[in-house]
């Protein structure tokens, strides 16, 4: 099963990236937790592991991305063995890679990593039972990108915001898009503000 989560910048993506995997972890199931937030490097203090080399760098940077054809690498489909050890941090069932992120002032866009991103959850072949999971940039550019095409289903994370409400109504218009079901996780919400979300999101009953 491979889940996208997704929300504005703060809602709690990888808190609720980091529960999910531990709570699957604790059923014997294997987790792959995707780290393709280019801007974020909290992830992976969260779940307790160190921040693997990014996926990029397997490829030759950005350049070896667009250059190469990243898809040629993945023919076949990659299951959760064949992901290199370098790039990649295990504790347990879990396992956390992380695409790509901005190290340098002046290195150039994101792009790149929303390419492999992408197209590494195409060719990725799940073993039943095993769980992937994406904790993806704040916003609605994945979509963009094509890569929640390649979800089963798509969390989203809200909290009582103005923002994160408006943003429900949009994510659940993309994932239409590419016919993929999406539920609504609220965070850090009181009841009544619980109430009020569930009065004013239109897909209420996704909550």
């Amino acid at each position: 099963m491979k889940l996208i989560l997704c929300g504005k910048g703060g809602c709690g993506k990888s808190t609720l990236a980091t529960l999910l995997a531990r709570s699957y972890a604790a059923d014997g199931k294997q987790v792959l937790v995707v780290d393709s937030d280019e801007s974020n490097f909290g992830l992976h203090r969260q779940l307790g592991l160190e921040l693997p080399e990014d996926f990029t760098h397997y490829f030759g940077h950005k350049k070896g991305i667009y250059a190469d054809g990243a898809a040629d690498v993945f023919e076949g489909g990659w299951h959760l063995s064949d992901i290199p050890a370098e790039y990649s941090s295990v504790d347990g069932n879990i396992r956390l890679m992380a695409i790509g992120k901005i190290h340098d002032a002046g290195e150039g866009c994101a792009c790149a990593m929303g390419s492999l991103n992408r197209i590494f959850l195409e060719h990725l072949v799940l073993d039943e039972g095993d769980v992937c999971i994406v904790d993806t940039e704040a916003g609605v550019e994945h979509f963009g990108r094509g890569v929640d095409k390649f979800a089963d289903a798509i969390l989203m994370v809200a909290d009582p915001s103005y923002e994160s409400i408006m943003l429900t109504d949009k994510i659940t218009e993309m994932a239409e898009a590419f016919e993929k079901p999406v539920y609504i996780v609220l965070n850090k919400v009181d009841a009544d503000q619980e109430a009020m979300m569930r009065e004013t999101i239109k897909n209420s009953d996704k909550i």
